[in-house]
């Protein structure tokens, strides 16, 4: 009989932000491959003394899977351990496949993605009333081609909050086409670098003129989350459209509002 491959959300780098769950299986483990170019190894600490670890930085698709199957066959419980959420840019399916075909169970953990992470170190809310209900998450095209209907130009037309992952190198393709776009120059943007991971955090603000220099300043280069949008800054506006449920004259069915018209 074959052991379970789970494939688990390491979510953004700080171990206090895995879910119970996750940490639990880490202690029962028998054997964890982690994406060590963006998952700490610290996050593998409650692990059983003879786990078997390993870092698949230098490993291709093939000799993931590969080692996942031989694993699953002489153990009960083997991790992949992701960074963020696996649904998220995990290549989770890829994966699932030859597993599904070596007939092995798999089951998913999810984790805090790094754009909840990056929103919440620079508290901002990703959403405000009456300003943006809606947030995409997104990349940039680079070497890998996005589908018709997704180019930045087309998402940025909403103007609603824009979370882009894997994009900071081609930060001056993002500033460039929201500008062309229609965004303001001014428009605020923060990017947020090893969000949740201590003193190697940082957190930048600017503009769509300004942060490109700013984050070359600050040698921001990789494991960045840029955010626009136009609810960020809010916390320091004067008029901010307020939420409806906790609106004294608004009747819920949790609590009768103390306007009846």
């Amino acid at each position: 009989m074959t052991g379970k491959v789970w494939f688990v959300g390491a979510g953004p780098g700080d171990p206090d932000l895995m879910t119970v769950k996750a940490r639990d299986l880490i202690t029962q483990a028998d054997a964890i491959l982690y994406a060590g170019s963006l998952v700490p190894q610290a996050l593998t600490q409650w692990s059983k003394a003879d786990c078997n670890i390993q870092d698949s930085k230098g490993m291709t698709l093939e000799d993931i899977t590969s080692w996942l199957i031989e694993q699953a066959q002489h153990h009960q419980t083997v991790i992949r351990l992701q960074t963020g959420d696996p649904s998220l840019y995990g290549a989770l399916i890829e994966m699932v496949q030859p597993l599904d075909k070596a007939d092995i169970e798999i089951e998913v953990v999810p984790g805090i993605s790094s754009a909840m992470a990056s929103s919440a170190a620079a508290v901002e809310s990703l959403t405000l009333p009456e300003v943006t209900q809606t947030v995409i998450l997104t990349r940039v095209e680079g070497r890998t081609p996005m589908p018709d209907g997704e180019s930045l130009k087309e998402l940025a037309a909403h103007h609603s909050t824009l979370c882009l992952f894997l994009s900071i190198t081609l930060l001056h393709k993002v500033t460039a086409e929201l500008i062309e776009t229609g965004w303001s120059v001014d428009a605020p943007v923060v990017v947020v670098q090893k969000a949740s991971w201590g003193e190697a955090e940082k957190i930048v603000r600017g503009t769509l003129s300004t942060i490109k220099k700013q984050c070359q300043t600050e040698k921001i280069a990789s494991q960045a989350m840029i955010i626009v949008s136009p609810t960020l800054g809010a916390r320091q506006w004067e008029n901010l459209k307020k939420s409806k449920l906790y609106d004294k004259d608004f009747t819920h069915r949790f609590r009768r509002g103390t306007s009846q018209d």
